[in-house]
């Protein structure tokens, strides 16, 4: 089995989860069976109790897990059916650590991060390949290189490496290589300092992923590998892309990433074969129609607030050949005569969920307005109980109608009927 470790530097939102799941993408399309998990130093067991504004959606698995939103990434770029077991956190390896001790089975022994720590964590990255029987495993360090809170994790993939041998481990690191505009150039500084980091802990990437707004020259490509230690070729440039996530995988497959990857893992497989991801490309880039979907919450300055449904609309309008506009719409500061200008133009409604009862009067206003002027509307979680209060408050003339009166399963019952 086969392991590549995905890290980060510099700053964070460098993309690493998007860069694993692109990786994915690519070895899938060379036959190969992957499965992708993410670790994630908070101590939170998951992050289902934090604030939207702190961490983004919560993506749920099949299997109820809540979990971080990368793990959506994954499971839209790849075809790897996700569990609790793909994503750790801090909260989750000192939690069974803890158990096992007071059970006694560390049997007096003093428990310590070295090696107790990174042994519960080495056991899951073993445990994830052996569930999945897949030939790659690819794994997502969450945070910056650098932070305390996961020093533990890069302690234990560098230990985990040691004994797996070169040629099943491979390490890359998603760094930031800024444009400086008053200088007019590209800076690797940071990059070098933040590959210095790592190597302090013990571990000198394979590959180097760059992210930045302007393409890397040849020049720039050799300073990287040369003060990064970092072989040329391993040197891969990640910009910006000009439509769409989904263009990530073309892009870092014209810079020969899967190619590298199976040769320094001693993978023999077949080119990644592309061409129905570029038909969706296409039908990103140059759709047939247009259509203008309303999203009313009360997250939507935060933009990962509501990533899995954006992208669900992305998806059906790929399904249909034609383009997603999305209309954000704060429902804290819908204000009743501001409906109509607002919700007029829209082909669709969608009210996501939610927590608390800040912002769901300005759900039920649209939720209304939607319903007599019979705009097609969706509900989800919290949205379907607005829809529920909407049509007591105005139908069946409950006046004082609210969500504490309509709780979650009796308006899910009603919402089916």
């Amino acid at each position: 089995m086969k392991h590549i470790f995905v890290t980060g530097g510099v700053i964070s939102s460098l993309g690493k989860g998007l860069t694993a799941a692109a990786i994915g993408t690519l070895l899938e399309r060379r036959g190969l069976k992957v499965t992708i998990q993410k670790f994630d130093p908070y101590l939170n067991v998951d992050p289902g109790t934090m604030s939207p504004y702190q961490h983004g959606e919560v993506y749920v698995l099949d299997d109820g897990a809540e979990t971080d939103l990368d793990l959506g990434h994954y499971e839209r770029f790849t075809n790897s059916k996700l569990t609790r077991f793909n994503n750790l956190t801090s909260g989750q390896v000192y939690q069974r650590v803890l158990d096992k001790e007071r059970r006694g089975d560390y049997l007096g022994k003093t428990v310590q991060v070295i090696p107790h720590i990174t042994d519960e964590i080495q056991n899951r990255i073993r445990e994830i390949g052996d569930k999945s029987e897949a030939d790659v495993v690819i794994t997502e360090i969450g945070g910056t290189i650098g932070d305390i809170e996961g020093l533990p994790f890069v302690e234990a993939i560098r230990e985990f490496a040691l004994n797996a041998g070169s040629n099943n481990v491979l390490f890359l690191h998603v760094t930031f290589v800024p444009f400086i505009k008053a200088a007019g150039e590209l800076k690797t500084k940071p990059t070098q300092q933040g590959v210095a980091k790592l190597r302090e802990i013990g571990i000198t990437p394979d590959i180097l992923v760059c992210r930045s707004e302007k393409p890397l020259n040849k020049e720039l490509r050799q300073k990287l590998s040369l003060f990064c230690n970092v072989q040329y070729e391993g040197i891969i440039e990640e910009i910006d892309v000009e439509h769409s996530i989904y263009e990530v995988p073309l892009m870092l497959q014209q810079e020969g990433l899967d190619d590298l990857i199976c040769r320094k893992l001693e993978l023999k497989t077949p080119s990644a074969d592309m061409s129905d991801w570029q038909d969706i490309i296409r039908k990103l880039v140059t759709p047939k129609n247009q259509v203008r979907i309303g999203v009313v919450g009360k997250y939507v300055e935060l933009q990962d607030a509501y990533k899995s449904l954006d992208e669900a609309l992305t998806h059906g309008g790929i399904a249909n050949n034609l383009k997603v506009n999305l209309v954000r719409i704060d429902s804290d500061y819908l204000k009743p005569n501001e409906i109509k200008n607002r919700l007029s133009k829209v082909s669709g409604i969608l009210i996501p969920g939610g927590f608390g009862k800040r912002g769901t009067e300005g759900k039920i206003a649209a939720i209304h307005y939607a319903r007599k002027n019979n705009i097609p509307f969706l509900g989800i979680c919290f949205g379907m109980q607005m829809a529920v209060i909407e049509f007591a408050r105005n139908k069946l003339n409950i006046k004082n109608a609210t969500s504490s009166e309509f709780g979650s399963s009796k308006a899910s019952v009603i919402g089916l009927m």
